[in-house]
């Protein structure tokens, strides 16, 4: 994963937990990096026992930490300069998650060895639809439900996701029913 992804992670746990639990994560999850660099790329694992060490330490499971996570880099990302990018992608929550893939493969232009996840929506109602995921990587899957309440608080609609199939159970995508209102 790009370094941004690890960079959101600090920033998410000193903003809400202090410079020394940070510390206190880096150290568990034997993480040496004392930056990491936006544009730069690291191992999945990198990640992973970051996320590991964070539930040790804040006493959260790691789901709770990759939801927290997902609603945390919506705005995150929108002020670390996609912000403008974003806008574009839909001015509703239903057309911001149909254009997803239209986003990353936008993104993918500063990062060429981005590997981004693959989103479609189907089964769109009036106030619904469902959301499908793929991804080649794992344990991301409860960042997804995250990512849809922080798209939520940005375009002020009232969202309730669940998770309705699991690649897990041996299903082709992670599919998330999508109930949306604007406030």
């Amino acid at each position: 994963m790009y370094g941004l992804v690890n960079k959101a992670i600090q920033d998410m746990v000193c903003d809400r937990f202090g410079e020394e639990t940070w510390k206190e994560i880096k150290q568990k999850a034997e993480v040496a990096e004392e930056v990491f660099i936006s544009m730069e790329g690291y191992p999945d694992d990198l990640t992973h026992k970051l996320v590991k060490a964070a539930s040790l330490v804040l006493g959260l499971s790691s789901s709770e930490i990759m939801q927290a996570f997902g609603e945390f880099w919506v705005q995150y990302t929108a002020e670390e300069g996609y912000g403008e990018m974003m806008d574009m992608s839909g001015d509703t929550l239903p057309e911001f998650l149909e254009n997803l893939d239209n986003l990353h493969a936008r993104v993918g232009i500063s990062f060429p060895k981005l590997t981004p996840p693959s989103f479609e929506c189907s089964e769109m109602e009036e106030d619904s639809l469902s959301l499908h995921y793929r991804s080649t990587r794992e344990g991301l899957t409860p960042m997804i439900i995250g990512l849809v309440k922080g798209l939520g608080t940005r375009f002020d609609t009232e969202v309730d996701v669940t998770q309705t199939h699991s690649r897990d159970e041996g299903n082709d995508d992670d599919k998330f029913l999508v109930k949306y209102k604007p406030k």
